[in-house]
């Protein structure tokens, strides 16, 4: 085979991929020049996804932190600080000393476990000496 027919060979594969690519671009063009297809959201539609998103939110955090979203019924603001996000009354020293625990997590470990240890003991009011005692780790 002569280096001419070679070569003619190779311009013509070109000139096909030339072809194939232009035809591809001409009906991505087209493509892009057509209208969009009008999508109108149903009002009542939205709102029923609203307010199941708003729901299943409020479900998880309340699995996630359930202190935090239910108040026990006995717990009453007129009887004295509480211990962390608990029902454990404790005097304002012990809250004094909570706050000052730095890192949040480690700060709400301490407090699960006083609590823990607080109930275990029949504790009513935690005071500075039963939360250093039940606060070691």
């Amino acid at each position: 085979m002569s280096t001419q027919t070679k070569v003619e060979q190779r311009l013509s594969a070109v000139e096909n991929r030339l072809d194939r690519l232009e035809d591809l671009l001409v009906g991505i063009s087209q493509k892009l020049d057509q209208k969009p297809v009008s999508t109108e959201i149903n009002e009542e539609k939205g709102e029923a996804l609203k307010g199941w998103v708003t729901d299943y939110v409020s479900m998880r955090l309340q699995q996630l932190v359930p202190e935090t979203c239910d108040h026990p019924a006995e717990a009453n603001p007129d009887e004295g600080p509480f211990l962390g996000s608990t029902s454990t009354r404790c005097t304002e020293e012990v809250v004094h000393r909570v706050k000052r625990i730095p890192i949040p997590f480690v700060r709400e470990m301490v407090v699960q476990r006083v609590a823990d240890n607080a109930r275990n003991a029949n504790v009513n009011v935690v005071d500075i000496e039963f939360f250093e005692k039940a606060a070691t780790f």
